[in-house]
């Protein structure tokens, strides 16, 4: 049973099922869209199936006697962990396909038993998935792995959950995989540090999953991948374990940490890292500029990108995605800025931050009926982290219901963003006959960007998932050929496979083979993500 602090998690949709949209709120969202997407009839709302009448296949493998304390082979156990949560993985479940579920399901308890289950799987032909809070969106969890395997087994890291070390005077923890966002800064709130690596998934993942999908989190500026917070890891693999030194920062060759960073569960299980904590942040200071043309709020934010500045929050909206999240009206887009300080106060900052905004056009934002311009970036933020349960409410409703993310230079942004914004509309309408699609800024460096596109459009009966397949393509086609990437920080997964394997060197993949090989000679450790099986 899958069960936290004695609330429930979904089995087929995103997070507790205490938070889910209820039906009145559901049948809210349908009246809603339906205009918006110029949809003649308000959707219904659908029902899920039900977990008990799922029809799984009998687990084809039994666990050793020194495994069976940690193996489960219940129902719900081994439907949750079947699928992630992407926009395909929701549709299936909630439709109560489950073609691949795991054999079966184990929990480590420590680093022996992490061992002990690999050198099973090696020796039996079993594949082995690592699994954090199973919130991958990109298929990267899923066990599908062809027959050329006895067996499949999700190895679920959430017993490993500790906080084991903290070094105060150089701001760094010892940490084991395991842990949940939530978790991991209750055990450092006593030591007066944070991490404060805050993806959207914070709530319901792990830190080897942020680990080993090199996830970005809370900060638009400076420190925006979890790779910018590690000092050491050690991982278990196949051939023995793996630690690397502990360091604040080494020339000594390629680093090894990088090997493992978004390796997605092909090269060894991540159990523990060393890594970089900060003091909690006493100031904070936070405006949102409101600017009629996109160009120009665009413009703004590279210059605030490139003013060193470096502010904590820094997400630009367009008109159509301030609206979506409710904190414009669909008149202009959104510049929504934050810096925060431990130690000193955050004001000057802001101060250039307003005027370089001005300087392209934008004024702090005043919501319809007055107020402060924080009301948009708490409506911003609500939406945020009420996304998912908002999309799984789509799916609900039978819509389409997509994000997509990549990065791109500043200086091809312009011709980039007409690409992907114009083969995206364009699949919506030939596709769904009509739908919405929004962008919005997640991250911004110095040279560059990160545009996240969200898609929400009505589909066919019994077509939800072969129009989604179809906008997926034309997008991913898009983004590949105007020279983006198919992820800035959502990971490859099988979604993201046929553009991934474009974007890599041919060279760097034979070297990753080879790695492959070296670490796990059987090919058990999650087949088919980032390779295909040997």
């Amino acid at each position: 049973m899958t069960v936290t602090a004695g609330r429930r998690l979904s089995w087929w949709g995103w997070g507790y099922e205490d938070e889910a949209l209820p039906r009145a709120e559901q049948e809210d969202l349908a009246r809603l869209v339906a205009p918006l997407l110029g949809m003649a009839e308000v959707p219904a709302v659908r029902q899920p199936a039900g977990v008990d009448a799922l029809d799984l296949p009998a687990p084809r493998v039994a666990p050793p006697a020194a495994l069976a304390a940690i193996s489960s082979d219940d129902r719900r156990d081994r439907a949750a962990h079947a699928y992630g949560r992407s926009f395909r993985d929701v549709v299936r479940a909630f439709e109560g396909r489950v073609d691949h579920p795991p054999d079966l399901v184990l929990r480590p308890r420590d680093e022996a038993e992490v061992v002990g289950a690999l050198d099973w799987c090696s020796s039996q032909r079993i594949a082995a998935i690592p699994f954090g809070g199973g919130t991958s969106v990109v298929g990267g969890v899923e066990p599908a792995v062809g027959d050329a395997y006895r067996g499949a087994v999700s190895l679920d890291l959430r017993a490993m959950g500790r906080v084991l070390d903290v070094d105060r005077t150089s701001r760094a923890a010892r940490i084991e995989a395991g842990v949940l966002g939530p978790s991991l800064e209750e055990q450092l709130r006593p030591h007066g540090m944070t991490m404060r690596h805050y993806p959207q998934s914070f709530q319901f993942s792990t830190l080897g999953g942020w680990l080993a999908t090199r996830s970005g989190g809370h900060y638009a500026t400076l420190h925006t991948h979890i790779d910018d917070f590690v000092e050491s890891m050690r991982v278990v693999t196949p051939r023995g374990v793996l630690e690397t030194r502990r360091l604040p920062g080494s020339g000594a060759g390629p680093s090894p940490d990088r090997l493992f960073l978004g390796s997605e569960g092909i090269l060894g299980v991540i159990t523990q890292a060393w890594m970089r904590l900060q003091d909690p942040p006493v100031h904070r200071a936070q405006t949102a500029l409101h600017f009629g043309g996109f160009d120009d709020a665009v413009e703004a934010t590279r210059v605030l990108a490139q003013s060193g500045l470096n502010p904590a929050n820094c997400r630009l909206l367009d008109p159509v995605e301030a609206m979506v999240s409710g904190a414009g009206d669909g008149s202009a887009a959104l510049l929504l800025v934050t810096f925060e300080s431990h130690d000193h106060p955050c004001e000057a900052m802001l101060a250039r931050a307003v005027e370089i905004g001005r300087d392209h056009g934008g004024e702090p934002h005043v919501p319809r009926g007055g107020g402060r311009d924080a009301e948009a970036t708490a409506s911003w933020r609500s939406a945020f982290v009420r996304a998912p349960y908002l999309r799984d409410a789509m799916v609900a409703l039978g819509l389409v219901s997509e994000t997509f993310e990549t990065a791109i230079t500043w200086d091809r942004f312009a011709p980039f963003h007409a690409a992907v914004l114009g083969a995206t509309q364009r699949a919506v309408g030939e596709i769904c006959g009509g739908g919405v699609v929004s962008c919005r800024f997640t991250h911004v460096y110095p040279d560059g960007c990160a545009p996240y596109y969200t898609v929400i459009a009505p589909s066919r009966p019994g077509a939800q998932l072969g129009q989604w397949e179809e906008i997926k393509r034309a997008a991913a086609a898009a983004i590949i050929a105007a020279g983006g990437t198919i992820t800035h920080h959502h990971a490859v997964g099988r979604d993201h496979r046929p553009w991934y394997d474009r974007q890599r060197p041919d060279l760097f993949a034979a070297a990753l083979r080879a790695a492959k090989l070296e670490l796990d000679p059987a090919g058990v450790l999650n087949p088919g993500v980032l390779l295909d099986p040997a």
